[in-house]
């Protein structure tokens, strides 16, 4: 309780002193010389620097306090700095894998390193790129790089291979990536999360045949979230099997008991027993997300033709890089407040993560609509036109202002 409080204080502090340090930065930085702006900008960095050093340093303390499972046979635990893993040098993959993931992640910018390597404070064989190349298996993070975009060190460290496991490439571009996006998502009403992430690891798995490492490929993968931040403690597992499979959440939703059962390892021995055996109970998807059936009943939907000149979202992959016009009820809105562009994200027909057609409003262009876009277009049917682009392989339009939409009255 005592870390969850101190941390929420500091939160709070480096928070405001963050946005303070750079409204004085930004406006010095307008009216200085060259010499001066040098020194502003070390004084930018230094002062970054150390915001972030105080995050590893919280999020190091919450691993050790409760993140590491009681002790496996012939495990080697590995310290990183926003990450442990507890590595299995028999099957050459982890056991398991513990990250938190922040509140800002959302908002980093930092991009993936795709650096992936040998883990050098691990002093034993393990699987390299070799035993990769051309396997038919991604080489699939346990602790999603994505989740540490918040830190160029922690996103770098988690392309070590004492992350990696052997991943169907199909799940782990589709419904696993939609998982990982989605528990990013759920930090937003739970501030932080600690998540363990690991496969299920059983005597005579196939192996990888290339390279000389002969690395195991698991039949299953879990993801643990535990919410441990107060005043509500709670916490939900995942179960995929390491094949191609539809997202379907509620589906794939278990108990960590049954976790345990699978793996034979003891997550969280240093919860006080009662609230371990409690939270390790739990199975219950609303209470991460409260809206989840309400929002998949709203992704259904007829397919509807909008009359000459219009397209709907089922169509629209046939228009990249055309000036058209799309149409479709809006069924998710985020503006994205704290990001670098505070871009407001309109999605029609789906819900994000599963979204098949977004409007993008970047900030600036805000002003040019007499209406919050976020907040009026809600739950309307709507028609947007402009030029259909694609942003890592999800079709968009980018909408500069109001007079590209069309409201739907039906």
């Amino acid at each position: 309780m005592k870390i969850n409080q101190n941390y929420a204080l500091s939160k709070t502090y480096y928070s405001l002193k963050k946005k303070w340090l750079i409204s004085v930065l930004l406006f010095l930085f307008s009216f200085s010389t060259s010499q001066a702006r040098d020194t502003i900008y070390q004084i930018s960095k230094d002062a970054f620097y150390s915001l972030e050093k105080n995050k590893l340093k919280h999020i190091e303390k919450l691993i050790d306090s409760i993140g590491i499972a009681a002790p496996i046979p012939n495990e080697i635990l590995v310290k990183h700095a926003a990450y442990v893993a507890s590595y299995n040098p028999t099957h050459r993959i982890p056991n398991y894998v513990v990250h938190v993931i922040p509140k800002d992640v959302l908002y980093g910018s930092v991009k993936r390193t795709n650096d992936f390597r040998i883990d050098p404070l691990l002093k034993i064989p393990m699987a390299d790129s070799s035993d990769y190349w051309n396997s038919g298996y991604d080489r699939g993070h346990m602790a999603a790089s994505a989740d540490f975009r918040w830190s160029y060190k922690a996103i770098s460290e988690s392309f070590y291979y004492t992350n990696i496991i052997p991943q169907n490439k199909e799940l782990n571009q589709g419904a696993w990536n939609k998982l990982e996006m989605q528990i990013r998502e759920w930090t937003i009403d739970n501030d932080e999360l600690v998540v363990v992430t690991g496969p299920v690891i059983k005597d005579n798995l196939p192996k990888i045949q290339q390279g000389s490492h002969q690395v195991s490929i698991p039949q299953y993968i879990y993801k643990i979230v535990l919410d441990y931040y107060p005043p509500t403690y709670k916490a939900i597992a995942f179960l995929y099997p390491n094949k191609d499979v539809p997202y379907e959440l509620e589906k794939h939703v278990v108990s960590i008991d049954s976790i345990e059962h699978l793996t034979g390892i003891d997550f969280f021995p240093n919860l006080k027993d009662s609230l371990e055996d409690e939270l390790e109970a739990e199975h219950d998807l609303l209470a991460f997300d409260s809206g989840y059936f309400k929002h998949q009943e709203d992704s259904k939907f007829q397919i509807i033709d909008f009359g000459k000149g219009k397209i709907n979202t089922t169509q629209v992959n046939d228009y990249i890089g055309k000036n058209t016009c799309v149409c479709g009820r809006v069924v998710d809105t985020k503006y994205n407040q704290n990001g670098k562009s505070n871009i407001t994200y309109i999605n029609l027909d789906k819900k994000y993560p599963n979204q098949i057609f977004t409007v993008i409003i970047f900030g600036k262009d805000r002003s040019n609509f007499p209406y919050q876009p976020e907040l009026f277009l809600r739950n309307k049917t709507i028609c947007v036109k402009g030029k259909i682009t694609e942003f890592k392989g999800a079709p968009q339009i980018i909408a500069n202002e109001a007079k590209q939409f069309e409201i739907i009255k039906k």
